[in-house]
């Protein structure tokens, strides 16, 4: 069984993140969602408004199931008996960032992880400038999936 880990934040989750979810889902038999919790990290929406943020958005699909964790991710990803990690790319910095994540995983873990190229569309996209926008008080309903969007 193709069992793949996408993990993440989503704080908020963006059109960014559902342009991945939706594109890999083709290429495994179950996809899960990694929401992660950090008690050090000032998140701007709760576990549960996240999590939820992603089962309204994708409240039709069987193969997808969403998941809390703590700690290292590929932790998470031998718990759950993945095939691999799923990472969205946005630029050139964020691949950078990710390949040393991904090679440091894969010596640890032997788990691979899998880069797609986020849609032209949504690659200016980021859970923080949302945020940022929604901190300002600012519009950000072009940004995110409806279930973010009814949510303030």
């Amino acid at each position: 069984m193709k069992r793949f880990v996408f993990p993440g934040s989503f704080d908020p989750m963006t059109l960014g993140h559902k342009d991945i979810i939706e594109r890999v889902l083709p290429m495994c038999d179950e996809l899960i969602i990694g929401v992660g919790q950090n008690s050090e990290k000032n998140y701007l929406f709760s576990l549960d408004e996240r999590m939820n943020f992603i089962l309204e958005t994708h409240n039709k699909e069987p193969k997808i199931k969403v998941l809390s964790f703590q700690g290292l991710t590929i932790n998470f990803c031998k718990n759950v008996d993945a095939t691999a990690i799923v990472r969205g790319l946005r630029n050139p910095a964020d691949f950078e960032f990710e390949k040393s994540v991904a090679q440091t995983n894969r010596r640890l873990s032997g788990i691979e992880t899998l880069f797609l190229l986020t849609a032209a569309d949504y690659s200016y996209i980021s859970s923080s400038i949302v945020r940022e926008i929604i901190f300002h008080k600012g519009d950000y309903s072009s940004l995110v999936p409806e279930a973010v969007k009814n949510s303030r």
